[in-house]
């Protein structure tokens, strides 16, 4: 269960880093990315930040240069936030498929999977 402090936290980084985001992605029309959601661990030192990425063939491609571009990241977040946070968290980034599986469940249902249903 987060407290107050993680909420807080998770909101800030949420905030700064889709402002971040929309910078580097703005020359890449082919890609849609959304920031899902941040969770913050109870000592502040690890964020871990969920993505929805579309179309699905892009998510390896961009969830690797998100690792390869982490500390840049957090040093851009470092001086945007620098007077809200004392220490930044480490980032770790995961890809959130939840938005595949509402579209796999319902294909099932309109029976247009592989496995219809009805």
């Amino acid at each position: 269960m987060e407290n107050n402090r993680q909420k807080k936290v998770s909101a800030l980084l949420l905030e700064e880093l889709s402002i971040l985001m929309r910078k580097q992605i703005a020359n890449n029309s082919k890609i849609l990315v959304t920031l899902t959601d941040i969770k913050v661990t109870s000592d502040l030192s690890i964020a871990k930040v969920y993505f929805s990425i579309f179309p699905s063939e892009f998510r390896q491609a961009f969830m690797k240069e998100m690792e390869e571009r982490k500390a840049f990241i957090r040093g851009e977040l470092g001086k945007s936030l620098a007077k809200n946070l004392r220490q930044i968290p480490q980032l770790q980034f995961y890809n959130d498929d939840s938005l595949d599986l509402v579209d796999k469940i319902e294909k099932e249902l309109k029976g247009e999977g592989d496995n219809p249903i009805l």
